[in-house]
C-alpha cells in the first residue's frame, strides 16, 4: 500500500492536468460546435435555402468540429493520432471513391436547393422522363407521371441534362394547326377561328392570340392558332378549341380537306 501511494500520486501529477486539459477541450469544443451550427443554420434559413439542405449542412459541420476536437482531446492525453488521422482520411478517400456517383447526385441536389430551377408542384421534363415534382431531395428528385406513375430520378441526371419547366411561368401559349381546304374563304377562315377564342374567357387578350395562315401544304391550307393562357388553364384550352373548331368548320361549311376525315388538328412543333 505504501508503494500504491506515491505511485498514484506520481500518475495523477502526470495525467492529471492532461485529463482535465482534455476534458476541457472536450466541453469547449462541444460548445464552439454547437454554435457554429445554430450559426450555419440561421445564414442558411436567412437566404432561404431548403430546410433539408440546412439540416444536412449544419449537422455535417457539426459532426466534422466534433472529430476535430476528440482527435485533439486524445492527442493532449498523449495517444498519437497522426495514424489516427491517416486512417481516417484513407477510409474517407476509399468512401468518396466508392460513393462518387452518390456526390455527384448530392452536389446535384444542393445547387438545384440553391438555383431553384423548378419547385415542388412544377410539371418539368427532365433527365429523359417528365412530370410533376412531388419531393426534391438531397441524392434523388420524385416526379409523378401524368398517368400517377412514381418517377425517382437522380439529380445528377437531371442537372446534366437540359430542364424544360413548363408551369414557371404564370401564362403560357397554346399552339394549335387547323387545315383548310384550297377552296375556302380564307377571310371567313380567319373570322371563324377569331370568334372562337373570343368566346373563350380564358384565352386572354393581353398578349392578344395570333391567328394566321402557316403554311400552303398539299392538300390544305394550315392556319396557326395560338392564344394565350393562364399556365393552369393550358391543357383545357387546347382541347376545347380544338373541338369547338371541328364544330364550326362543320356548322359554317368549311371543308377539312382529305385525307384528313375528320379535323385536320395537331400541336405545333
Amino acid at each position: 500500500m505504501e508503494q500504491v501511494v506515491p505511485k498514484l500520486k506520481e500518475w495523477i501529477a502526470l495525467y492529471g492536468l492532461k485529463v482535465i486539459a482534455a476534458i476541457a477541450i472536450l466541453l469547449i469544443g462541444w460548445i464552439v460546435a454547437k454554435g457554429i451550427r445554430g450559426i450555419i443554420r440561421r445564414i442558411m434559413r436567412r437566404v432561404h435555402l431548403d430546410e433539408t439542405l440546412v439540416s444536412f449542412v449544419s449537422s455535417m459541420c457539426y459532426v466534422g468540429i466534433l472529430a476535430f476536437v476528440i482527435i485533439a482531446a486524445l492527442g493532449q492525453l498523449g495517444v498519437q493520432t497522426a495514424s489516427f488521422v491517416v486512417v481516417l482520411g484513407s477510409a474517407g478517400l476509399a468512401v468518396g471513391l466508392a460513393l462518387q456517383g452518390s456526390l455527384a447526385n448530392f452536389a446535384a441536389g444542393v445547387l438545384m436547393i440553391i438555383f431553384k430551377p423548378f419547385k415542388v408542384g412544377d410539371f418539368i421534363e427532365g433527365g429523359g422522363v417528365a412530370g410533376v415534382v412531388e419531393e426534391i431531395g438531397i441524392f434523388t428528385t420524385e416526379l409523378k407521371s401524368l398517368d400517377n406513375k412514381k418517377i425517382i430520378v437522380p439529380n445528377g441526371k437531371i442537372t446534366g441534362d437540359n430542364i424544360v419547366n413548363y408551369t414557371a411561368n404564370e401564362i403560357r401559349r397554346v399552339d394549335i394547326v387547323a387545315g383548310v381546304s384550297y377552296q375556302d374563304d380564307l377571310d371567313k377562315v380567319k373570322n371563324v377561328l377569331a370568334d372562337i377564342l373570343a368566346k373563350d374567357d380564358r384565352v386572354l387578350k393581353d398578349p392578344a392570340p395570333t391567328i394566321g395562315v402557316l403554311e400552303l401544304a398539299d392538300s390544305s391550307v394550315n392556319f396557326v392558332v395560338r392564344p394565350w393562357v393562364n399556365t393552369a388553364d393550358y391543357w383545357d384550352v387546347f382541347f376545347a378549341i380544338q373541338e369547338n373548331i371541328k364544330k364550326r368548320f362543320d356548322s359554317e361549311g368549311i371543308c377539312i380537306p382529305f385525307p384528313q376525315q375528320d379535323v385536320h388538328l395537331h400541336k405545333a412543333d
